[in-house]
């Protein structure tokens, strides 16, 4: 005797919604995504406003009332120098295990070696590792020797200067912050769920926060920037641009850079790169030619999908940024994840406050026992 699929339906009974899209699991006070007017707030403050911030002045914000103690913009920029030395200190001996790993792959590696058992102020350990092993990550990969922090410096200039051996000019410093604060924290996309999720087991910050960046390795999120690069070398000179993008939509490909999945109209973190990249426009690069293409994308794409709108995304400016700053294209999810781990670390704070295991119901649909 078969016993009738419907006696196995969840207590709930509710509706099953693929992606968990529109499905709300958290409240939070870190940041809203309102994608249908394009913007983006973090605890108060509209990303435009915050875009010429330091880095550490929104690590600040993010953490306020979260963490153990309360710091401020001077005091956070003061501990991330130290923790950058330590940070440092403990990779070095561990660069040998990085052989034939890909650059993600080597940075979740070097985050495994911090204990969950960090002092109180692991959330600031985990900040100031990123940059310390990415830039010695990329550096290897190119056959060279990592460079030691100066402490002394802010995050954001400090993590130039350990990819490039010496201090970098405040137009690449101010790009790269601008960088870092527009991806800080973005509502509950992929990686943050992850890191929430484990963090509700009360597993520890840094078994979270790596948790949030094998998400974040997934080329559905956050590996989209090294693609715009390889459409733009694909084109090649400014008389392909039309006929190039004009092909790839015949053959109904993507262009990569355009559209959003949440955004509706303007992204407003590619408002906030866009201005950034123009300031690095005079140091060379070819953020002229990207800008032509953009154009023409977006004509065609305007001509081609009049229903939809399909503007620049973050992805576009984030490439042409990180290109013009001197990261190599195979270091941009690392670099993301320098950004981003300010908004994991926060939410890992959030969470702990909760006290609640996150635990959703899934729906059984194979076949009836006997």
């Amino acid at each position: 005797m078969n016993i009738p699929l419907k006696s196995l339906e969840s207590p709930a009974g509710d509706v099953f919604t693929p992606g968990l899209e529109g499905v709300l699991v958290a409240e939070t006070v870190l940041s809203h995504v309102d994608g249908a007017a394009g913007r983006l707030v973090l605890r108060g403050h509209e990303l435009g406003q915050l875009a010429d911030w330091s880095f550490e002045a929104v690590l600040a914000l993010l953490w306020r009332d979260l963490g153990p103690e309360s710091l401020d913009e001077t005091q956070i920029r003061e501990r991330l120098g130290t923790a950058r030395m330590a940070a440092f200190e403990r990779m070095t001996a561990a660069l040998p295990a990085l052989e034939g790993l890909s650059q993600v792959e080597a940075l979740r590696l070097l985050l495994s070696r911090l204990p969950d058992a960090e002092p109180q102020c692991h959330h600031l350990v985990a900040v100031a590792s990123v940059p310390v092993f990415a830039a010695a990550i990329a550096r290897c990969g190119r056959g060279l020797a990592p460079v030691q922090p100066e402490p002394g410096l802010g995050h954001a200039a400090d993590f130039l200067r350990m990819l490039h051996g010496v201090e970098q000019g405040p137009e690449r410093v101010r790009a790269l912050e601008t960088y870092l604060v527009t991806v800080a924290d973005h509502g509950l996309n992929a990686s943050t769920f992850a890191t929430r999720v484990i963090a509700s087991t009360q597993a520890g910050l840094f078994s979270s926060v790596i948790g949030g960046l094998c998400a974040l390795k997934g080329p559905l999120h956050g590996g989209a920037p090294g693609p715009v690069l390889d459409m733009l070398d694909a084109i090649g000179r400014e008389e392909n641009i039309v006929p190039w993008l004009t092909d790839a939509l015949n053959r109904g490909e993507r262009l990569m850079g355009f559209g959003h999945r949440i955004y509706r109209v303007r992204d407003p973190r590619a408002d906030a790169l866009k201005r950034a990249v123009a300031a690095l426009r005079e140091t060379g690069g070819r953020i002229a030619f990207a800008e032509k293409v953009e154009v023409e994308a977006l004509a065609l794409l305007a001509e081609r999908k009049p229903l939809r709108s399909l503007q620049t995304n973050v992805e576009f400016y984030t490439a042409l940024l990180l290109e013009a700053v001197g990261f190599p294209r195979d270091s941009f999810t690392n670099v993301f994840a320098a950004g981003r781990m300010a908004g994991w670390t926060a939410h890992v704070l959030e969470q702990d406050k909760v006290g609640r295991l996150i635990r959703p119901q899934s729906r059984y649909i194979g076949p009836a026992p006997a």
